[in-house]
């Protein structure tokens, strides 16, 4: 049953926007089941295999098959493959994907204008999304990569605000220029990764000799030419133990950390790592990267908006984490204390800008951006609760954004506008909303009980241990990040006062007449996830005891790797 099922979570969304492309135009009733049908697919197929697959190895399920293969001549033959898996690093980002993909979809139901194209980018979105986490071949990953600009810049700059052009353009060009970068280093990598299965069959190697050491010795004794090598990129051979023994580092590369091939100065390997640290950046974003964010939330309608800030983001961090730390150690150890800088200044940049903000989407916009600044700095903390707090920051921040966004969508939807200080008292008109949006920005604040605050006391926890257990970040950045949370609790507690609390006030008294309770629908979108909030930040192993397994062995690699390739270097 599950042969195929990671295959069925990309392409049965991709099958589904074909199916409303066909659909009449009238049937928009038809299109949007099939959204939500494609979303529940992958909410459900993932949440399958994490319950019923084996966690002790790491790898949860896995697909491999031979896609293409390109000769260069000297330099050999690259080879490409179909490559995904799900494993603790990715199922439950991949999860994720799936509960902010049907929240918006449902979030989804009223659109009318031009709703085929709508749904078929939708859904083109979605296996976007799963395609990018599932893909351990890099230029599958970076296929995936490309292929969610195209409906995200269509999605915003056609159902969006008044400046949607705007928007929709400054996010296309961020993101291509943080693509270009990331394209860049993918190139220069290829020809470090030897498949040593497909070499050894291609030049007639027995088994004594198919390992990368009689085959660096024999590039070196001239016995072996690079031409007749079979190279790839698969992620996995950067940092797991899966299938190790097929492929390994070519002597003399890039990702050959012994070697000190260098560029004005720099170890190649450091270019290469700001190069992809940037790209990843700028889509995380941080902080100087983060400016087509705002514009982007903004003007995009509330679905989008929901799974901008729920899903796309965390591609950013992600990429870091299963790319960027596991190919270059030595570099990720060597700047450490500069990301750590960048996320400290995110923490408090993207706290103070929304405590200025007077637009509702547009201060949630700033607050993820705080919110990415904890996963900055638990990333460059490298320690096991720094790591964890991070990537718990990724989820708990998804379901948490996904709310908010809902909630300012619900306001939108029933005056048209945005504006925090047009009103007041709106608990005592709109009960059922005034509960769920108090739950959501406690959760964003951080408050006990939550998941947000999980993510966040693990982070600070890793941050203020880094300094005694391997001194990479001083104290003083878990210092200032911790006055983030009281930034966090200002703006929240503010908003939450002046909106739904007091005397009841709107701007415009025909307003009166629109303000009711939330529909059936609306609470279908908001109930599960505050209760997954609250599930989540009360049983934290519940998400810990998945990513744990892939956690763990990273740090120990990249320390380990770091100090090998050092040592060789005679750095310190």
């Amino acid at each position: 049953m599950k042969q195929f099922l990671l295959s069925s979570i990309i392409f049965l969304p991709l099958i589904l926007a074909a199916v409303v492309l066909i659909l009449p135009a009238k049937n928009q009733a038809a299109q949007r089941i099939l959204a939500l049908l494609g979303s529940l697919w992958i909410l459900i197929a993932s949440l399958y295999i994490w319950i019923t697959s084996d966690t002790q190895s790491g790898i949860y399920l896995h697909e491999l098959a031979p896609w293409f293969s390109i000769e260069l001549s000297s330099l050999g033959t690259l080879k490409f493959d179909y490559f995904i898996l799900a494993d603790g690093l990715n199922l439950p980002l991949l999860l994720l994907t799936g509960i902010s993909l049907t929240a918006g979809a449902l979030a989804s139901w009223k659109v009318r204008e031009k709703s085929k194209a709508y749904f078929a980018l939708y859904l083109l979105l979605a296996a976007s999304i799963a395609g990018c986490f599932l893909s351990m071949d890099f230029l599958l990953f970076f296929l995936f990569f490309e292929f969610m600009l195209l409906p995200m810049y269509f999605l915003v700059g056609i159902w969006g605000g008044p400046r949607r052009s705007y928007a929709s353009i400054k996010f296309f060009l961020y993101t291509l220029f943080g693509s270009l970068l990331i394209l860049i280093v993918m190139v220069a990598m290829y020809g470090n990764v030897v498949d040593l299965d497909a070499s050894a069959s291609k030049i007639g190697l027995s088994e004594r000799q198919s390992n990368i050491e009689y085959i660096n010795e024999g590039i070196a004794s001239g016995n072996i030419l690079k031409r007749d090598l079979v190279f790839s990129n698969h992620f996995v051979s950067l940092h797991t133990t899966f299938n190790e023994q097929s492929t390994q580092v070519l002597a003399g590369g890039m990702l050959d950390g012994s070697i000190e091939n260098t560029f004005m100065g720099r170890p190649l390997r450091y270019w290469a790592f700001l190069l992809l640290l940037i790209g990843f950046l700028i889509k995380l974003p941080a902080v100087p990267f983060h400016t087509w964010l705002p514009d982007a939330h903004v003007e995009a309608s509330t679905p989008i908006s929901v799974v901008l800030a729920a899903i796309l983001l965390k591609i950013g961090g992600y990429g870091l984490l299963r790319i960027v730390y596991p190919a270059f150690p030595d570099a990720a150890l060597h700047y450490a204390w500069w990301v750590g800088l960048l996320g400290v200044i995110a923490i408090i940049y993207g706290a103070m800008n929304a405590l200025a903000q007077k637009d509702l989407k547009k201060l949630v916009a700033y607050s993820s951006i705080s919110h990415m600044g904890f996963v900055l700095l638990g990333l460059a903390s490298f320690t096991s609760e720094g790591l964890n707090g991070a990537y718990y920051q990724l989820f708990s921040h998804g379901l948490i954004s996904a709310m908010l966004f809902v909630v300012a969508g619900v306001i939108y939807d029933r005056t048209h506008d945005r504006m925090i200080q047009n009103y007041a008292g709106l608990a005592t008109i709109m009960p059922k909303f005034a509960v769920l949006a108090s739950v959501a920005f406690f959760a964003s604040l951080g408050l006990p009980g939550f998941s947000g605050f999980i993510a966040e006391i693990m982070v600070l926890l890793g941050a203020f241990h880094s300094d005694s257990v391997n001194s990479l970040i001083p104290i003083w950045m878990a210092i200032v990040a911790a006055l983030g949370l009281i930034l966090a609790a200002a703006y929240c507690l503010w908003t939450l006062q002046r909106m739904f609390f007091g005397q009841v006030f709107l701007r415009k008294e025909i307003w009166r007449l629109e303000m009711v309770d939330l529909s059936s629908r609306e609470m279908l979108i908001l109930v599960p996830l505050a209760v997954l909030t609250l599930v989540f930040g009360i049983f934290p192993s519940l998400l810990l005891s998945v990513t744990e397994g892939a956690i763990e062995p990273l740090i120990q690699q990249v320390f380990d790797n770091a100090a090998m390739f050092n040592a060789k270097l005679g750095r310190q």
